[in-house]
């Protein structure tokens, strides 16, 4: 800042010859003149920088003192103007150019679409220069607000419209609206409700109501879009609010804060082998199976087998296998688990069961887990906020209306 001072006051540098001049230099310090760059050129010479604007004074203290100072070179922006004072035509150039760059960049040059994959990008800019809204516009003019809720209002294929100013670039953020999959009936009524509790971020009604707004608490079972849609009479008028019920549809975004627990014992059990072994032959043919040695005992045993088929040179493998099985007995232990190899992999758990429940497209903002010792288990608890969509379709029961008005019911 200090630098970016000295550029726009100017500054001198400065040559002092006197029998002292460090006299000067202390004269500077208690009238409080500022000088840098102090290089002394011989005993009675001296070369530093000043504020120009303190030039005056400063020949006035050399005089005191019977020192000369000479300018060496000047620095800053007054003296770049000076030397143009006579070029007044370069002078407005130049004041002409930074005006019409200022000026120009209020105006809109490009225009971005993004988000858009079925409706074309050409639909989208045709429908914003009918309301308006083109390169060369003025771009503070642009009621960007308005202008969205008329586009999605005349285009049809568009659920959402966003529209940002980047300077002389308009960014203009679209989503389409989701067809209804193969199958799905669309008639009757129903809600869209919050599947969980949540802070509203943001709302996108293609059809229905919408109910709720950004920044609103919901819980979970709240209509957020809803399919009685009400028909407000006009002002003044004694006419009764009636409803039309839709198949609401639509996205609604929230943070979320959900809590996830899972439980696993510190002690697994384990085999211990007793050293005991026994083996069993048994011969398959035709499908039939005849034990040749061996039986399977009783208790803790764990089998294992092999088989060998039998085959002749020129014809190959023969429906005959002879099968060997072998009995290793075993004792059940108790082994103890590592706690911090239990507690990795609840965690790892519980963060695949909370990105599966706020699904692909839902963001996981933070993680807290905790851990605790219940008897001879380990419990990790998972608190999480999230941002994900909330909505989740619901049947309901359409508003029935009263009788409509006769033709001679007078209105306020």
């Amino acid at each position: 800042m200090k630098r970016l001072m000295n550029l726009l006051r100017g500054t001198v540098v400065l040559c002092v010859t006197g029998p002292f001049p460090e006299r000067l230099l202390n004269l500077c310090a208690q009238h409080r003149l500022d000088f840098w760059q102090l290089e002394w050129l011989d005993d009675h010479t001296v070369r530093f920088t000043a504020r120009r604007h303190q030039l005056g004074r400063l020949e006035k203290l050399a005089e005191r003192v019977e020192c000369e100072i000479a300018v060496e070179q000047r620095r800053g922006l007054p003296d770049f103007l000076l030397r143009f004072r006579a070029r007044y035509a370069f002078l407005a150039g130049l004041a002409l150019a930074l005006g019409a760059v200022a000026f120009l960049s209020r105006f809109v040059l490009t225009i971005q679409v993004s988000g858009n994959e079925r409706l074309p990008t050409a639909v989208i800019l045709s429908q914003l220069r009918q309301l308006g809204v083109y390169p060369g516009v003025y771009g503070p003019g642009i009621d960007r607000q308005q202008v969205a809720q008329e586009a999605q209002l005349a285009l049809d294929d568009l659920a959402w419209m966003g529209i940002n100013l980047h300077g002389t670039r308009l960014e203009v953020s679209v989503r389409e609206t989701i067809p209804p999959a193969a199958g799905v009936d669309e008639s009757g009524c129903w809600d869209v409700v919050a599947k969980t509790a949540g802070l509203i971020t943001h709302v996108e009604a293609e059809r229905g109501q919408a109910k709720v707004i950004e920044g609103d608490t919901v819980a979970a079972g709240e209509v957020l879009i809803a399919g009685n849609v009400a028909m407000e009479p006009p002002e003044y008028s004694d006419l009764p609010t009636r409803y039309y019920p839709t198949h609401a549809r639509g996205r609604v975004w929230a943070r979320t804060w959900r809590t996830m627990t899972a439980v696993i014992p510190l002690t697994a059990q384990g085999k211990d082998y007793t050293g005991k072994e026994k083996t069993g032959w048994s011969l398959t043919a035709a499908g039939r199976r005849l034990r040749l040695w061996g039986r399977e005992p009783e208790g803790r045993w764990e089998k294992s087998s092999s088989a060998h088929q039998a085959a002749l040179p020129g014809v190959g493998r023969l429906p005959i296998t002879l099968r060997r099985e072998v009995w290793r007995e075993y004792d059940l232990t108790s082994v103890p688990l590592n706690r911090e190899a239990a507690q990795n992999l609840l965690q790892d758990r519980l963060r695949i069961y909370l990105e599966q429940a706020i699904g692909p497209e839902g963001e996981v903002v933070t993680t807290d887990y905790s851990a605790q010792i219940q008897g001879d288990s380990l419990e990790v608890t998972l608190v999480a906020e999230c941002r994900e969509e909330i909505g989740k379709e619901r049947e309901t029961r359409a508003i029935s209306n009263g009788p409509e008005p006769d033709e001679g019911t007078k209105t306020g």
